[in-house]
This record gives C-alpha cells, structure tokens and sequence, in this order.
C-alpha cells in the first residue's frame, strides 16, 4: 500500500469528523478513569494508561482519514 501524499500535512477535521472525536474522547476519558480505580500504581498501570493515550490519538487518525492517509469525506 501506498500513502498518500498528504499523510503527513495537517488536516483540518469537518464539524462532524470534530463532534466524532469529542465522543471518541469521550469514551477513552471514561475508560481511563474506570481503569485507574481499578489498577494499582506501577508500571503495568503507567503502560497502560499510555496505549490508551495512543490508541485515543489513533482514533482521532482513523476518523479522519483512510487507510492510505488520503482525506475522509
């Protein structure tokens, strides 16, 4: 596969692509707080907590844009 050649530039979301993420984020804060009173302190938990701030950014990804990068409409 090939990206596209915008895959790097910033791309700004539409209205609905920025409402999406609030929910996605939404969703992520909600799971983190449940996993955090849940979880003791230490590694495992800081591991943790960090993919899911990924994942959340990898969300934000994949609402916006395809597979190969290119724009979502």
């Amino acid at each position: 596969m090939s990206l596209h050649p915008g895959t790097f530039d910033y791309l700004q979301p539409t209205e609905r692509q920025i409402s999406d993420m609030a929910m996605a984020r939404a969703a992520f804060v909600n799971l983190a707080a449940t996993l955090d009173s849940l979880i003791p302190e230490g590694p495992d938990k800081t591991y943790l907590l960090r993919k899911l701030r990924e994942a959340g950014m990898w969300a934000n990804v994949a609402i916006t844009r395809q597979p190969d990068g290119s724009p979502r409409a």
